[in-house]
């Protein structure tokens, strides 16, 4: 053999054996968007607070494994949504009377929050009354997960009911607030003005 087929023969080798002790790439491993707390599972995106279709505002609850059954687990997962989402429900209509009253420019900044104060102290128990599942899921360790909503229509009704009750109860502050417009047509008005749009 030539000295020149010696050394491409020798390269071809020594290439080959390079290539032999290469560590393979590594394959990257798919991370789920959402996981169950405490697993590497896969959940459904609303287990961790993803919106969900037909849902205007929402929350989750859990509840651990129980003796007492998935039943009496629901429900302790349903109560526990349901006080977060009384949370949600105050954030929301403070923001969307503020919106209110920055667009239409009623009232003071203190009349302002003098009206959200009364407002939301009418939110919680409304809230836990109308509410509905959306959804339900035992997580890999029995953890039970639901997601407790109100559609559209659900959480307008809430906020014109809630603003209502206010301003019986609070009538000096909304008098303040509301200047010409009447108690049906502002709590209208107030719960139509979209959320995120204050924040």
């Amino acid at each position: 053999m030539s000295k020149i087929t010696n050394v491409l023969l020798t390269a071809v080798v020594a290439m080959g054996v390079a290539a032999c002790s290469s560590t393979p790439a590594k394959v990257e491993e798919k991370v789920a968007e959402c996981v169950f707390p405490g697993s590497s599972q896969a959940a459904p995106l609303w287990v961790c607070d993803a919106p969900v279709e037909g849902m205007t505002v929402g929350a989750v609850g859990s509840a651990a494994k129980s003796e007492a059954g998935i039943a009496f687990m629901k429900q302790m997962a349903a109560t526990e949504a349901r006080v977060q989402l009384a949370q949600n429900m105050k954030v929301q209509v403070q923001n969307m009377i503020k919106q209110y009253a920055e667009t239409t420019g009623a009232g003071s900044k203190e009349t302002v929050d003098r009206v959200n104060t009364s407002v939301t102290k009418q939110i919680t128990d409304q809230t836990l009354q109308g509410t509905k599942i959306f959804r339900s899921i035992q997580g890999p360790d029995g953890t039970m997960y639901v997601l407790v909503g109100l559609d559209e229509a659900a959480a307008q009704k809430l906020t014109e009911t809630a603003v209502k009750t206010s301003m019986n109860n609070d009538q000096a502050a909304w008098q303040q607030f509301k200047a010409q417009k009447g108690q049906d047509e502002l709590a209208a008005e107030i719960a139509k003005q979209k959320v995120g749009a204050g924040q």
